[in-house]
């Protein structure tokens, strides 16, 4: 049997990769990556000469089967994301699943992944959360905010940039105008920054001053 290895890789700054990982991605025999063309600039910058194949949320349905007869067969993979932690909001629990029923070892390294520095420097209680990832784009969305609008913990969401005030319009709906949120964009990254305050003074912010890049909302629990 074989083994598959999930390692993390940086969200921005090149330098948050761990060296376990890089030893990791020079020994196995096969890389699995989101975009092949990201994780090859990834992998040239460290000098990693590893084959790649693709593997996302369009084919991972496919290539599932392909990927355990290779492991089933000796060969060890290990599986990157674009950025962050494999399976977190990314491609890779399938794949996970599948290992387990196969009874194939999976070994998940530690590693960067964007909440948890969103998190911690938002200031919010963060003894107790949950993670939401993205929302619902359309259907169950209106449902969901219902259900976390009595959320007592401090609430994760992910969020693309230019849907970042229509999202924090229907927070400021179902949450209430006066609930903590901040607002971290570009994490690790040269213009790295953290917006904080009630949801409708963040609000307010972003409708003036459209955000750019990778965004992390955090928002407190109901009191």
């Amino acid at each position: 049997m074989g083994k598959l290895f999930l390692v993390p890789t940086p969200i921005g700054n090149l330098q948050d990769i761990t060296l376990r990982a890089l030893t990791v991605l020079k020994e196995v025999d096969l890389i699995l990556a989101e975009d092949t063309r990201t994780s090859a600039k990834l992998l040239q910058y460290f000098k990693i000469s590893t084959p790649m194949q693709s593997h996302h949320m369009h084919n991972e349905h496919r290539t599932v089967a392909g990927i355990i007869e290779k492991l089933q067969f000796g060969e060890t993979i290990a599986l990157i994301s674009d950025a962050g932690t494999p399976a977190i909001s990314d491609p890779g629990f399938l794949l996970t699943r599948a290992c387990v029923e196969h009874q194939i070892e999976v070994e998940c390294l530690p590693g960067a992944t964007a909440f948890v520095p969103a998190l911690v420097n938002s200031g919010l209680p963060n003894d107790k959360f949950v993670f939401e990832g993205f929302l619902p784009v359309k259907k169950g969305r209106q449902t969901r905010l219902e259900l976390l609008a009595d959320e007592t913990r401090t609430m994760i969401f992910y969020e693309s940039p230019h849907k970042l005030v229509k999202t924090l319009g229907q927070f400021t709906e179902y949450f209430g105008p006066d609930r903590p949120v901040s607002v971290s964009r570009e994490l690790t990254k040269l213009y790295e920054e953290t917006i904080r305050g009630t949801l409708a003074e963040v609000l307010e912010h972003f409708a003036q001053k459209p955000p750019k890049g990778e965004l992390v909302v955090v928002v407190g629990g109901k009191k």
